[in-house]
């Protein structure tokens, strides 16, 4: 019997970055026909390989085969020649042009006259998205959709190319539950074809259900290729992060001192969303919002952070009536705001560690227009250890940094503003559970020093583990406050467990928002 050619075959891969070492001789396989999960904390190494596998990097040893014939040219190109196809963490879409010609993009259908035809992008685009079942109109332009479609928008692009094998670098990020459901879904009929899916997630709970084998890098080196059978959670966290742990559950939690109220909304709307929403915030605590994709959560911090105007109600600041029109002036008011999209709201990529820490103090570092480079590098010296930020010098770019290590980067610019009221929306998008945890402790620590702070995540674990009060919103409106103690079950001594019941508890609320917001709609 002849053993099956794998569809990727990758041994002896090395990869430096300047001083980094990304990957060190690492070895991976995956089989045609299988979803198979690559895992690994910040700067393990994952999207670097997935990278030298697309072409983007040249790796400087090693050697590639796909389907048993070597890799022809170390190029996006020679990678989309061999059948490969990968969707980015990081978007690459081109927000001034239209969903399909996005799809499309350098492999746009052509008419008799030579010209572009882009009733057939769209035409190509629409059976895309009827295959993946999800709606998304092939006209818009990218820059004007929500992150949710913008992903569901790059899977199509990936999925378009036709490949034998797919990468799919933290697919579900932005996506709501049912379209995760549905790209599930899809997926299986893909393997069933003999397509081969890399699938990357920092999402436990995904990996388990979608993968049929594992590979596990840690610190640039392979440490595991195993079935899942053999890699329940709490085996997979241990060689994730090096030591056994229950993730999220081992963070520890302490009662809060609730101060004095810090922010105030009073039946505040914004030009779309959020819609008349009452909330405070105090001094000393974290206040999370949940909801689903489109519930508002982002549009209520963009009102609060000046990034959008508030077109009702009222917005006070400590006691103080403020109406914030840009962000410069809610920063003035001790409020920032840590975007959800990293790469192009939050960072200059090919601007170092050090210059984007600063970015947002930079009038304050300065003296007569010249920056005083001895305080900006005390700054960032205090920021990379606070932080843990993992980097070869607070000089090197911050697109060498891992995903991870880039949106410490971006909470670390905001926290130099030093700020009373802290926003930090889906703050540890794609970054590993290790990482996850550091970035919660870092949180209530804020709380307890004395900062009001306002958490979105669509993770209701992070939520659970980071908040003291829970505001539930569906369709821009805000259905009820949680305390978070009201969501745990006093009979449940296991601290897994207990987070386990309280994850249900609060999804059923979540629910119960959703049942309000359609009967409302009739």
């Amino acid at each position: 019997m002849t053993t099956p050619v794998p569809a990727v075959h990758m041994t002896g891969i090395s990869k430096s970055f300047g001083g980094v070492r990304a990957l060190d001789s690492v070895d991976f396989e995956v089989q045609a026909g299988e979803v198979h999960a690559l895992l690994g904390g910040n700067g393990a190494g994952k999207s670097t390989i997935l990278k030298v596998l697309n072409g983007v990097h040249v790796p400087n040893a090693g050697e590639i085969l796909v389907n048993g014939k070597p890799l022809a040219a170390h190029s996006p190109e020679g990678a989309r020649a061999a059948g490969i196809a990968m969707n980015f963490q990081e978007l690459s879409l081109v927000p001034t042009l239209t969903v399909a010609q996005n799809v499309f993009l350098t492999r746009e259908a052509r008419n008799a006259r030579g010209l572009i035809d882009d009733a057939d992008s769209i035409t190509r685009a629409q059976a895309i998205f009827d295959m993946l079942g999800v709606r998304v109109n092939p006209r818009a332009i990218v820059g004007d959709l929500g992150a949710g479609q913008k992903q569901l928008t790059e899977i199509a692009k990936a999925i378009s190319q036709d490949a034998r094998v797919l990468i799919l670098d933290e697919p579900s990020t932005a996506l709501a539950v049912s379209d995760v459901e549905r790209l599930f879904t899809f997926l299986r009929k893909l393997t069933a074809k003999g397509v081969a899916v890399i699938y990357v997630s920092h999402r436990m709970d995904e990996i388990a259900r979608i993968a049929d084998r594992a590979t596990i890098l840690r610190d640039g080196r392979h440490v595991i290729t195993a079935p899942m059978a053999d890699l329940p959670v709490d085996v997979m966290i241990e060689h994730i992060v090096g030591k056994r742990s229950k993730g999220l559950s081992d963070v520890a939690r302490v009662d809060v001192f609730r101060g004095e109220v810090l922010l105030e909304l009073r039946g505040v709307s914004g030009p779309h969303k959020p819609e008349n929403v009452n909330l405070t915030l105090h001094r000393g605590e974290v206040l999370g919002l949940a909801g689903l994709l489109g519930s508002g959560r982002s549009a209520l911090a963009r009102v609060i952070a000046g990034v959008e105007p508030a077109i009702a109600g009222e917005i006070r600041i400590k006691g103080e009536k403020v109406t914030p029109r840009r962000p410069s002036e809610a920063i003035a008011h001790g409020v920032a705001l840590v975007p959800e999209a990293r790469a192009t709201q939050g960072i200059i990529p090919a601007q170092s560690v050090s210059d984007n820490m600063v970015m947002a103090v930079i009038g304050r570092i300065s003296r007569r227009g010249m920056v005083d480079r001895a305080r900006a590098r005390d700054l960032t010296d205090a920021m990379i250890t606070r932080l843990s930020v993992r980097t070869a010098s607070r000089d090197h770019a911050v697109s060498t940094l891992s995903g991870g290590n880039q949106q410490k980067v971006v909470i670390g610019k905001w926290l130099a503003t030093d700020p009373d009221i802290l926003i930090l929306d889906e703050p540890t998008a794609g970054i590993d559970i290790g990482s996850k945890s550091e970035i919660i402790r870092l949180v209530r620590d804020l709380a307890q020093s004395g900062k009001g702070v306002i958490f979105i995540s669509s993770e209701l674990s992070e939520l659970l583990t980071a908040c003291d009060r829970i505001l539930v919103m569906a369709d821009g409106r805000a259905h009820q406050t949680l305390d978070r103690a009201d969501l745990d079950d006093p009979s449940e001594t296991d601290p897994e467990h207990a987070l386990q019941v309280a994850e249900r508890r609060l999804q059923i609320e979540i629910q119960k928002a959703l049942t309000a917001k359609e009967a409302t709609h009739g």
